[in-house]
């Protein structure tokens, strides 16, 4: 490829990675306008149907996707992925009915699994000879961490000046440009053999996507639609588990598993995966129980409570830039990723002092550390995936890292939403009665929900603690090593 051609796929890929992150996270904001339109009547117990469709659908087809890269190409890959998402976005804004909707936010959701997770791949190859491409990949993340901040005010503001449809139908100019350019300008390494020399695990994706279908459904539903001890969540909770059982099973005695366990024995591929997943539980407390804080402690309004998240994409991106500059200056990865883990222990740990008359623009502070501490970690710890990971293994190890963030985000909630539950010590009998309680009954009720609160916030900052301690165990780069090594005499040859 030409530096222009490259320098356009380079763009085409952070359209892409927009147009994911905005669809996960901008119907939230819009479901009473949908509701209102389509299924006034009972549409409102169907509202958590529209955001768990598309999330169940994405992450249950993010090991295939790696393998398919592998196998078909990653240009190939991006293609389908991207023409499906368009597809499940027509049908979208096309709905005539909550149930229309929810099929058809599944099928956004296969698309959208591929946009982000093969996006990152096509960065990777789009690299020039000898380039660690550490502006690709970190500008990747940050734009993804950066589009789950501002997301829900983007899908408040079209939901209000527009119509809620408006929401799926611009994917559908910027899906179609991507596609065409994507189409014309990428080329990229195709790997020898195709479906003829491969055998694609169908059954271990297949029992991939149980478990992860199964283990989200335990998390959206537990303590929610259903008690956590009743059949349906222990069911569930029985299935994941076998199906967890099965598919390691599987991948031990596949020819060719669709996760490979021997990508575990990479320090940097162990390690990163690990602290993926952990960044993803703290990240979800610090975007939604804030959110949840602003609303219930302060009375901000929710299309305005979402704005209090820009400092947070502001952080991300700033941090994101100076990380990409200073990464192609020799700064490892290992360096950003205990860095970025030890600022976010820190903004978590002032996000547990919050009170109910903290001012609010300490408040900003904090979700602006927050942004600083995750910028590092996205995209860096993407880049070190993908130095450490074997060639012929790039996208299943890409794609990885975001199907652990994913199970990560998912366990983070519901063991926060536990948590906060039973540690709710105010009137009403329980966190559900906040909003029924009047005068002195709902200032206590106030205070004792965000004094568990706190205790969330300081769960997040004991996971990233942890990830500082992960970060460590990351092998040196050959410059940190000769840094640490110093002056020391070097043995001349016999």
């Amino acid at each position: 490829m030409t530096e222009t051609q490259r320098k356009i796929g380079f763009l085409v890929c952070l359209v892409t990675i927009v147009l994911a992150v905005l669809d996960m996270q901008i119907v939230s904001a819009a479901t009473v306008p949908i509701v209102r339109d389509l299924d006034p009547g009972h549409g409102i117990d169907k509202i958590p149907w529209l955001i768990s469709a598309f999330s169940l659908a994405s992450a249950a087809m993010l090991p295939l996707y790696g393998k398919l890269c592998d196998v078909l190409g990653a240009k190939r890959v991006f293609l389908g992925a991207v023409g499906t998402f368009i597809l499940g976005s027509a049908l979208c804004g096309a709905a005539q009915s909550i149930g229309q909707l929810i099929a058809a936010r599944a099928v956004q959701g296969i698309g959208a699994g591929g946009l982000m997770s093969v996006t990152m791949v096509v960065i990777a190859q789009l690299r020039g000879p000898g380039e660690k491409d550490a502006k690709g990949a970190g500008m990747g993340g940050i734009i993804a961490g950066g589009g789950m901040a501002v997301g829900p005010w983007i899908g408040g503001v079209l939901a209000d000046h527009a119509s809620w449809r408006w929401i799926f139908y611009i994917n559908l100019p910027l899906g179609l440009a991507v596609l065409a350019l994507g189409a014309l300008v990428l080329k990229l390494p195709s790997p020898t053999g195709g479906w003829g020399g491969h055998r694609i695990d169908f059954p271990g994706a297949g029992l991939a996507a149980t478990f992860s279908t199964s283990l989200l459904l335990v998390t959206e539903w537990g303590g929610k639609q259903y008690a956590w001890s009743s059949p349906q969540i222990v069911g569930l909770a029985v299935l994941s588990a076998a199906a967890l059982g099965l598919f390691l099973w599987r991948q031990v005695t596949a020819a060719e598993p669709i996760l490979p366990l021997s990508m575990f024995r990479v320090p940097e591929l162990r390690w990163g995966f690990a602290i993926q997943g952990l960044m993803g539980a703290a990240m979800v407390g610090s975007m939604y129980y804030v959110m949840v804080y602003l609303q219930v402690a302060r009375g901000v309004a929710s299309s305005s409570a979402g704005l209090y998240l820009l400092p947070m994409a502001f952080g991300m991106t700033a941090v994101g830039i100076v990380s990409a500059k200073l990464a192609e200056r020799g700064w490892a990865e290992r360096t950003f990723t205990i860095g970025g883990s030890a600022v976010a222990t820190v903004a978590f740990l002032l996000l547990s002092t919050l009170g109910t008359h903290t001012s609010l623009w300490l408040l900003r502070a904090d979700m602006l550390l927050v942004g600083l501490g995750f910028g590092m970690l996205l995209g860096q710890l993407i880049q070190l995936v993908q130095e450490a990971a074997p060639a012929h293994q790039l996208g299943v190890a890409t794609t990885s890292i975001r199907f652990f963030q994913t199970l990560g985000t998912a366990l983070g909630a519901a063991l926060f939403g536990t948590l906060i539950t039973r540690l709710y010590d105010g009137p009403g009998g329980g966190t559900d009665a906040l909003a029924s309680l009047t005068g002195a009954e709902r200032v206590a009720g106030i205070s004792a929900y965000v004094s568990a609160m706190d205790t969330v916030f300081l769960c997040g900052a004991g996971l990233m603690a942890v990830c500082v301690l992960l970060g460590l165990l990351l092998p040196k780069s050959r410059a940190e090593q000769a840094t640490s090594e110093g002056a020391r005499p070097v043995a001349v040859g016999t």
